[in-house]
């Protein structure tokens, strides 16, 4: 079935990226800093200059071309943040290092250049790329404060949104650019109270300002039912050669690292999504993986030790297998030293609770030191779970929270973890109201939300050091 066909074989869609009047600039310092790290590199530490030296530096900068070129390195960066920006040239320069690096080593004749200036020389390639690009950015910020190198921006839409983006125009003047008005074509009466008395006029002003050259940035805030409106707008736009936005009001929505996503000629925005895809999976596992094997190499002989206790002082397997929803809501083996005397494994799985009768002697102090725990590092080794990550609930207590609080269930986008925001945050152990379990909630989705290697190592090390013992685990 034919559901639509593009308008020509040149249809391209409509969301193409912005390539900054700066972009020239950029490509040729970069190339130029580079270059002269290199030769200075090669100066300093005594090695020769010679022809076949050549052949590393040329690798380097095709390499790093091609990284920056993919990770749309050289688009206009106005109003992105710094840190987004540096992480990006981080990642492009680690990329273009690797490839260099091993060039050296499986070529060396025609390297012909020691590792150590090599090495040397990437290293401080990174310290002056990124160095370069914050120094310039701070000059341009302080060159837009003063009003040089301006844009202006109207908003078209007296909505929430389109107020909200006009405010952080307002108080971020070091983007540069010049809030001049919102655009509405409902009366008075029909727009919110608040902003009645802040209307600089209609859309067909707003039209003949961008014809007129008077505006440069056109942000489209009306709400998505008024899809017809808004491609009326746009068409009308096209007439200008202003660059236009459009603000969609997904705030209605908990947006789940939202992406871009093409479907052929199709762009579509995934709402709900895994900020674990490609390298960042990658990463994430190299990380579980190293981590468990480690952590596992230190606690064996503790472990066995526990088992040991587990299984002379009560009758009972000494390790309790527990089903749990691990990624995308598929049923996970979790494993737990046995603390119980009863071992709930089925629709009904009732919290342990203080001074609860079915806990041992022993399984009180493995609970409240969260020793139980450990043979989750086995967990961590097969795949099934995380180190840090949203801690699994059994199944009985996800389909009962799952009809209770919205959005639940977004926070098996990612794997289940040994510890996580939640946890390090005091909410671990008995959740006796619905309130405690909707904030464990929302720290488990901030974190899918604000992941990066730098925040599981931040987690693990509070998780150390603010100790295994917790007074909310019974």
């Amino acid at each position: 079935m034919v559901f639509g066909k593009t308008n020509g074989p040149n249809n391209k869609g409509i969301i193409q990226t912005n390539q900054s009047s700066f972009s020239t600039l950029y490509r040729l310092t970069d190339l130029i800093l580079i270059t002269l790290v290199f030769f200075s590199t090669m100066v300093i530490l005594g090695e020769p200059v010679k022809g076949e030296s050549m052949v590393i530096l040329f690798v380097n900068i095709i390499t790093f071309n091609l990284c920056a070129e993919s990770l749309d390195l050289y688009r206009s960066w106005r109003t992105a943040s710094t840190t987004l920006m540096l992480r990006s040239v981080t990642f492009g320069w680690l990329i273009s290092g690797f490839v260099t690096a091993t060039f050296a080593y499986v070529y060396p004749n025609f390297v012909n250049l020691d590792n150590f200036v090599v090495m040397s020389w990437l290293t401080i390639s990174l310290v002056a790329l990124t160095s370069w690009r914050v120094v310039f950015r701070q000059i341009l910020f302080v060159h837009r404060r003063k009003g040089h190198n301006t844009r202006r921006a109207i908003v078209i839409g007296a909505t929430h949104a389109g107020y909200s983006l006009a405010n952080q125009i307002i108080e971020n003047d070091h983007l540069g650019i010049i809030f001049t008005g919102v655009y509405d074509d409902r009366e008075t009466q029909r727009l919110p109270y608040e902003f009645t008395n802040q209307i600089a006029g209609n859309v067909d002003d707003a039209i003949e300002k961008a014809r007129q050259g008077e505006v440069d940035f056109v942000y489209i805030a009306l709400p998505m039912s008024a899809e017809k409106r808004i491609m009326q707008v746009l068409n009308l736009c096209s007439d200008t050669t202003a660059t236009v936005y459009i603000i969609p009001n997904f705030f209605m929505y908990n947006l789940l690292n939202a992406r871009w996503q093409s479907v052929g000629s199709i762009q579509t925005l995934s709402v709900f999504d895994t900020p674990f895809q490609g390298g960042s999976e990658l990463l994430k596992r190299a990380e579980d993986i190293v981590l468990s094997l480690s952590i596992l190499c230190l606690i064996a002989v503790p472990m066995l030790c526990i088992a040991a206790a587990v299984k002379i002082t009560s009758p009972g397997p000494v390790i309790f297998r527990q089903n749990r929803y691990g990624l995308d809501g598929k049923k996970i083996v979790v494993y737990k030293f046995r603390s119980m005397s009863a071992q709930d494994n089925g629709t009904e799985v009732k919290q342990a609770t203080k001074n609860d009768s079915r806990i041992t002697p022993l399984g009180a102090f493995l609970r409240k030191t969260s020793l139980d725990e450990l043979p989750q590092f086995i967990n961590v080794l097969q795949g099934r779970m995380s180190i840090v990550g949203p801690r699994p609930h059994a199944v009985a207590h996800n389909e009962q929270y799952r009809k209770l609080i919205e959005g639940y269930m977004l926070r098996h986008k990612v794997r289940p973890g040994i510890t996580g925001l939640a946890q390090v945050n005091g909410l671990r152990g008995e959740t006796e109201t619905i309130n405690k379990m909707v904030k464990r909630v929302e720290f488990d989705l901030d974190y899918i939300h604000r992941w990066s290697v730098w925040l599981d190592i931040k987690i693990i090390l509070k998780t150390v050091t603010n100790g295994f013992i917790n007074k909310n685990a019974y």
